[in-house]
């Protein structure tokens, strides 16, 4: 799912008001509730924030890390590269990327080796065809 940009799959923003949004979530009136849940799912250890669709904030839950992993070489290194966050005191943000594979581990590995590639896509959705 997307975290708040336009693209080929939902976005986050829109879910956590129930509704579409017109220009920039920021200045939407629900502007700080779309925040605090995005820094909420993206901070949750359960969830990778990378750009694996089409180069943008991608949050991706620990259920579906087998079927990206599995399907790796259809998209560029740097895409599935682990995004956080970090901001600083002068309200600047700063990201840090962990590149992929140092960000996986042993379980979610063996799992990507037991899927088909056809099952990884299924599992990924139409946007990773």
């Amino acid at each position: 799912m997307l975290a708040s940009a336009k693209g080929p799959v939902a976005r986050m923003s829109e879910v956590i008001i129930g509704e579409p949004i017109h220009g920039s979530w920021w200045g939407h009136p629900q502007g700080d509730e779309i925040y605090r849940v995005l820094s909420f799912l993206q901070e949750s250890p359960d969830v990778l924030v990378c750009r694996v669709v089409d180069g943008k904030v991608t949050l991706v839950h620990r259920r579906l890390w087998p079927a990206l992993i599995r399907a790796a070489d259809r998209f560029a290194p740097e895409r599935l590269a682990r995004v956080e966050q970090e901001h600083t005191p002068t309200g600047r943000h700063v990201n840090h990327e962990t590149p992929f594979p140092l960000w996986d581990d042993r379980d979610t590995r063996d799992a990507a080796e037991r899927l088909s590639e056809s099952d990884a896509l299924d599992a990924l959705g139409e946007w990773a065809r």
